[in-house]
């Protein structure tokens, strides 16, 4: 029986804050998968190695972890200025199918970096040596970000000092702004689905917990760490090995959802798993990370430990980092009162790999809140650049 021989297709594997993909440029991509549909998705889940049942990814360049089975397309924006419009495709590790219905944060500073790598930028807009203002279009989300990304001899500047939790070695940094991030949503358009800052969530099963439900970087569900039995100082390894400690934050995730109007039935979070989030809290407490280093309670203003992709996160989605940034900026929400409540612009929070800081404007318009900017830093780097191959009937 004759097959189809592998075809190669122009590629590159970057690492963007805590996460890890593969980018292409639009105009790349084999013809049927330019447009979103079957071809573009089969694609995607034999580049990464999809759907596994040994949870490995042997076969392809994904990790085997929500932060490293990602893909992402870029091309010249389709909007007024804008530099490029920015696709992103969460690749579930074991099941077949492409989550399309959020952003990734962390991969958005790669974003800023690789439209520079790729010739997607005007040339006039990049200096010599200074900063590159990238101007990106969240296809996903329908949202503006904005990447600073450092330029030296007219080159994305990569190496550098700035150190971030999650990430082994240093590199240059990149300040991303999350412009007007809250989510549309179809309740209306409120930043908080519900009407509420505070609900009482009824969780089939499980019981009811206090949660605050907010659209800002991507749909997050938060409850208090110590109303789920947990302390908030939590690693991986405390969780995602306990099938069942899973499926509770999955019921959990799914009465979210259904609250929130994400879904309308259950069965639909099936092939709705990147969003929305959950996220538990608690008030500062120390702590050893993952690294081995101590974090301490003076260090930090409150502590979040999220599930992406039913997994516990090993350090913090970016998306999930404007969440809590938001949510904290919003007195009253369960973010703010774990951080001390009042007034914020800014928190530094613990997470399972050390800390971060996420900067928030929100304000009361009409009785509604908003939030016009979320700012953080990460940073980028191109992993490995040429061509994926992929057989050529798998699409």
């Amino acid at each position: 029986m004759a097959h189809a021989p592998q075809i190669k297709i122009p590629a590159t594997y970057m690492r963007g804050g805590t996460s890890k993909g593969v980018f292409f440029r639009l105009q790349d991509l084999p013809e049927p998968c330019q447009v979103p549909g079957e071809a573009r998705d089969k694609l995607f889940m034999r580049v990464i190695g999809s759907p596994d049942p040994y949870a490995a990814h042997i076969d392809g360049m994904g990790g085997a972890t929500s932060s490293t089975s990602k893909c992402v397309i870029l091309s010249k924006s389709s909007q007024p200025d804008h530099d490029v419009d920015y696709l992103y495709g969460q690749v579930s590790i074991d099941k077949p199918f492409v989550d399309w219905s959020g952003n990734c944060g962390n991969l958005s500073t790669s974003a800023g970096a690789f439209a520079i790598h790729a010739g997607l930028v005007d040339p006039a807009r990049i200096p010599e040596n200074g900063t590159c203002v990238v101007r990106i279009w969240q296809a996903n989300i329908q949202k503006t970000i904005i990447a600073h990304v450092p330029v030296s001899n007219g080159q994305v500047q990569e190496t550098g000092d700035f150190e971030l939790d999650g990430v082994t070695f240093p590199a240059a940094e990149i300040v991303l702004e999350f412009l007007d991030p809250s989510d549309d949503g179809e309740e209306g358009g409120s930043m908080f689905p519900t009407g509420n800052l505070v609900d009482e969530l009824e969780v089939p099963g499980i019981g009811t917990f206090k949660a605050t439900m907010i659209s800002a970087g991507i749909p997050t569900v938060f409850v208090n760490a110590e109303d789920i039995g947990y302390q908030g100082t939590e690693l991986r390894e405390d969780i995602n090995g306990d099938s069942a400690q899973l499926a509770r934050f999955e019921k959990i995730r799914v009465a979210g959802a259904l609250r929130m109007g994400l879904i309308k039935t259950a069965e639909e979070a099936l092939t709705r798993q990147h969003t929305p989030k959950v996220a538990f809290i608690s008030q500062p407490k120390s702590y050893k990370a993952s690294s081995g280093k101590t974090i301490e309670a003076g260090e930090v203003d409150l502590l979040v430990r999220a599930l992406s992709m039913g997994k516990l996160h090993h350090a913090m989605m970016g998306t999930c980092a404007v969440a809590i940034g938001t949510a904290a900026a919003v007195p009253g929400t369960l973010v703010n009162l774990a951080a001390g409540g009042g007034d914020r612009e800014a928190v530094r929070f613990g997470h399972p790999s050390g800390t971060l800081r996420v900067g928030a404007e929100a304000r009361q318009v009409d009785g509604q809140w908003t939030v016009t900017k979320a700012i953080m830093s990460r940073s980028a780097r191109v992993l490995m650049e040429g061509a994926v191959r992929v057989p050529g009937d798998s699409f």
